[in-house]
């Protein structure tokens, strides 16, 4: 284990690519550089609130024990070996282009070698102004980084590739926001994440350049990209290829993210990893009551381009900006085109895949598709909370004879009784569930042993996170601690007083289910 003061800090992307070294951070815009040297700005006290225990082991960080350590998760320290920087990228912002973006309020402080030689970049998200934060103040408040902290390491337990959360520190500084974006704004804690991932690289990163027509600059970042994380691609052929697995790990990333209900919120393609990993926890949410319509970001309404159901189509939509960002490296755009065609099969596949296995069915043949179809189309009905019906879907006695034993079995998943059309549905789907589980070959607790592994039991939602927050702004981390204890163990039964349904004030409770992007 080592400390973070003391650690001789790799920083392989500022030594190979240029950048704006002047250190300003006034907002401007910064043609032919792929980065800005952003120094973070001191806050007023540094207070380690949380701590990753599993993820600082993973990477050999010792827990700080010193206000000098806890300096640096704060941005109040750099040390020596440390460069400092924010990424220069663009984006497309709900389906238009929003040309330079960049790091905002997120600085990388630098590249964290392990034991086996694989680096994870270091990050501070709220740790101050950078060049790229426009007309904001480059901070975060404690609401949006318990938010973020929590999330990330909910995720990474529930199996779904992710960015990682090391610490969250309060800053000891107000901070004015405006949740809502009506006018409201009001003083909040500050707070600053420390992030981690081997790349915080986005689509974004890819379109700038090729939007400013610096072609050498986007030979060079994609040459990079493909040496450093994705090695095993060589040959003539490699830009392609790479496309090609960077769309089928978001195709998988997009079919984890339908498996346990999340919705993003805000999957701009400067929200993309270009490793496939979920990364910026915004006006996220996952499903209660079973919705594809539903987005929960205040922002995304009347549209709900972000809604649940269309998060996979929104990733297509977001590769083709990729694929057109990295066109001028192609003589024609015929292959990138075809690759890009390719996703939904690959997708379907995936997601029909997993589908089985929240079921508990054993082959994804043509019956079974159609079976989950109409299965899914049940869902959108009845709207069930998502995460409780597929729990008591497992423990489904296969003898229930009639409507009523069928919906008190599902009583607790709903958050309106059924009414007489909706039990006989339920009644009609269980019956043909029950017959699809009795083409298995294994026995049923093979089945059911499936089920509890691809569906999570406890999922962090909206609610719950918003008590904790209230509770950390008044001085009680108790349930903020539960929850970071029982997200590790999310596919179990260890935590189940947070196995239930939204409560009905938290539908109207602001924070408890839409959010805005400043969340």
């Amino acid at each position: 284990m080592q400390q973070l003061s003391s650690k001789e800090y790799k920083n392989e992307f500022v030594n190979t690519f240029d950048g704006d070294d002047s250190g300003e951070l006034h907002p401007r815009q910064t043609p032919g550089v792929l980065y800005s040297k952003a120094t973070p700005t001191p806050v007023k006290k540094p207070t380690l609130l949380a701590w990753s225990e599993d993820l600082a082991k993973e990477l050999g960080i010792e827990k700080p024990s010193s206000q000098e350590e806890t300096d640096i998760l704060g941005g109040n320290l750099v040390t020596d070996t440390m460069q400092p920087y924010a990424a220069c990228y663009a984006g497309h912002q709900f389906g238009h282009w929003a040309g330079q973006l960049g790091d905002g309020r997120a600085i990388t402080l630098g590249e964290w070698e392990v034991a086996t030689g694989k680096t994870f970049e270091l990050q501070l998200k709220g740790a101050g102004p950078t060049p790229y934060s426009r007309r904001a103040d480059g901070r975060a408040v404690l609401r949006s980084s318990v938010r973020e902290y929590l999330m990330s390491e909910a995720m990474h337990y529930l199996g779904v590739p992710t960015t990682r959360a090391l610490s969250l520190v309060a800053t000891g500084d107000e901070v004015l926001r405006d949740m809502f974006y009506n006018g409201n704004a009001a003083y909040e804690p500050g707070a600053i994440v420390m992030r981690v991932a081997p790349s915080f690289l986005r689509f974004g990163n890819f379109e700038m350049p090729a939007a400013r027509k610096e072609i050498d600059n986007l030979r060079k970042l994609v040459d990079w990209t493909i040496s450093r994380y994705y090695p095993h691609i060589q040959g003539e052929d490699k830009v392609l290829r790479w496309f090609k697995e960077v769309l089928e790990r978001t195709a998988a990333l997009m079919v984890d993210w339908m498996r346990v209900g999340f919705v993003h919120g805000v999957m701009n393609t400067d929200n993309m990893s270009i490793l496939g990993l979920t990364i910026d926890y915004g006006p996220y949410s996952f499903l209660d009551d079973y919705d594809p319509k539903f987005t929960p970001n205040t922002t995304d309404l009347p549209g709900r381009r972000y809604a649940f159901g269309r998060q996979p189509a929104i990733a297509k939509w977001n590769l083709g900006c990729l694929a057109s960002a990295l066109a001028p490296l192609f003589s024609g755009t015929e292959e990138l085109v075809a690759a890009l065609e390719g996703y939904d099969a690959i997708y379907w596949e995936k997601y029909y895949t997993m589908m089985a296995n929240k079921l508990g069915l054993e082959q994804v043949d043509k019956e079974n598709v159609s079976f989950i179809d109409d299965f899914e189309k049940a869902l959108i009905t009845l709207k069930p909370d998502m995460t409780i019906f597929y729990q008591l879907l497992a423990d489904l006695p296969l003898e229930l004879q009639d409507e009523q034993q069928v919906a008190d079995h599902f009583k607790e998943s709903f958050y309106a009784a059924p009414d007489k059309a909706e039990r006989q549905l339920l009644y009609n789907t269980t019956q043909a569930y029950v017959e699809k589980l009795g083409k298995n070959t294994a026995p049923r607790e093979e089945s059911q042993k499936r089920m509890r592994a691809n569906n999570p039991r406890i999922i962090l939602r909206n609610y719950l996170l918003s008590q904790a927050i209230e509770g950390l702004e008044s001085g009680d981390d108790s349930l903020f601690i539960k929850l970071q204890e029982a997200l590790k163990d999310t596919y179990s039964n260890k935590s189940d007083e947070f196995f239930a349904k939204r409560p009905e004030w938290a539908t109207k409770k602001a924070g408890c289910s839409m959010l805005s992007c400043s969340s």
